[in-house]
């Protein structure tokens, strides 16, 4: 599923979600994305890489209880995905050196929630579609304007020892172990913290912070 975003506001990296109720069912999604130039329609995988400019790493902010009722009239997401967050710095797919390979960010992407370890899982391997992929499909039926920033979807791994980048997917994986949601979703004055280092240690974009 690829779904058309909100590019109108976005949210400084350490700047607070605002929301008026926890009902809305607030989490986070821990992401990888790509910011390209101008992409001609009908781009093909192969040809991908010239356009991709920079990469950054995102909080797509979800409204998960509102979902639902916008699932139902086929038509995507648009009240249940406010404002995303960006990290401080983007970089050139260069600079990851290695890290870079075929279309994918091969790096643990780390989420620390309320202080404590949420997840660490590899943002490169399990990715299915690479980011030469996701272009490609993205300008099937149009072009592409220079600043257009596609996302990779929340991080995930099969091993669950690597944590998750989404309160939803941890409050499943309950579910499947326990029968019954355990973990809830975010509430007011809770913290998410997102940020990717590379084999040295560094942070590669800075911290989003909120």
């Amino acid at each position: 599923l690829v779904y058309q975003g909100g590019s109108g506001t976005f949210l400084r990296p350490t700047e607070d979600i605002k929301h008026f109720s926890e009902d809305l069912g607030i989490d986070f999604e821990a992401e990888v994305a790509i910011i390209t130039g101008d992409v001609p329609m009908g781009t093909k995988a192969k040809d991908a890489e010239k356009y991709i400019k920079f990469v950054v790493i995102l909080n797509d902010v979800t409204l998960r209880n509102l979902i639902p009722v916008e699932i139902r009239k086929f038509f995507g997401f648009f009240n249940s995905k406010p404002s995303t967050a960006f990290a401080p710095f983007a970089c050139t797919p260069d600079e990851l050196g290695d890290a870079w390979k075929n279309g994918r960010v091969h790096l643990p992407l780390n989420s620390t929630y309320n202080g404590k370890f949420f997840g660490c899982p590899e943002a490169g391997p399990e990715m299915h579609f690479s980011f030469h992929q996701l272009l490609e499909h993205c300008a099937k039926t149009r072009d592409l304007t220079a600043g257009t920033i596609i996302g990779s979807g929340t991080v995930s791994n099969k091993d669950v020892s690597k944590g998750s980048s989404c309160l939803a997917e941890k409050r499943m994986l309950e579910k499947i172990a326990t029968g019954k949601f355990v973990t809830p979703f975010m509430k007011f004055g809770d913290t998410i913290e997102i940020d990717m280092k590379d084999k040295d240690g560094n942070s590669i974009f800075g911290k989003i912070s909120q």
